[in-house]
């Protein structure tokens, strides 16, 4: 018993694709006795052939994302250069501050005398240090002689 065919015209009569029409088990025979569009009509009427509701893409997660605040977060929605983003001088300033922290820490500590202080406190300041790490690695050698 094929009913490819009323299934096709239910779709056409009730515009929807034929993979959502479905047709009531209980009464394939009434089904299969209805030849024409208006005979399907009317079984769609008595509630034998019917559409199943369209299924949307839930749009939960990107609200939840949206309220967190995080509409671009990846990688790529990263634009201009990086200049642009953080000038060079607050990348500076920032990491300045930082290298001058740790090294009044270290004076504090009594790790690095007052004289190394001193030099590498105007290292940091010509821009000879890179970063913190390098500064350790700095007062790793300083400490050994």
């Amino acid at each position: 018993m094929n009913l490819s065919a009323k299934k096709r015209m239910a779709a056409e009569i009730l515009k929807v694709g034929v993979s959502r029409v479905r047709l009531d088990p209980d009464s394939a025979d009434r089904i299969e006795d209805a030849i024409t569009k208006d005979a399907v009509r009317g079984l769609i009427k008595e509630g034998v052939v019917w559409a199943v509701p369209a299924k949307g893409v839930s749009r939960g997660r990107l609200r939840k994302r949206r309220r967190l605040g995080r509409r671009g977060e990846g990688r790529g929605s990263i634009e201009g250069a990086s200049g642009a983003r953080m000038r060079k001088k607050s990348r500076w300033v920032t990491k300045v501050r930082a290298l001058r922290r740790h090294l009044r820490m270290l004076k504090d500590r009594g790790e690095i005398t007052g004289d190394v202080f001193d030099n590498l406190y105007l290292q940091v300041k010509g821009g000879q240090v890179r970063s913190l790490r390098h500064l350790r690695e700095i007062v790793k050698q300083v400490s050994r002689r």
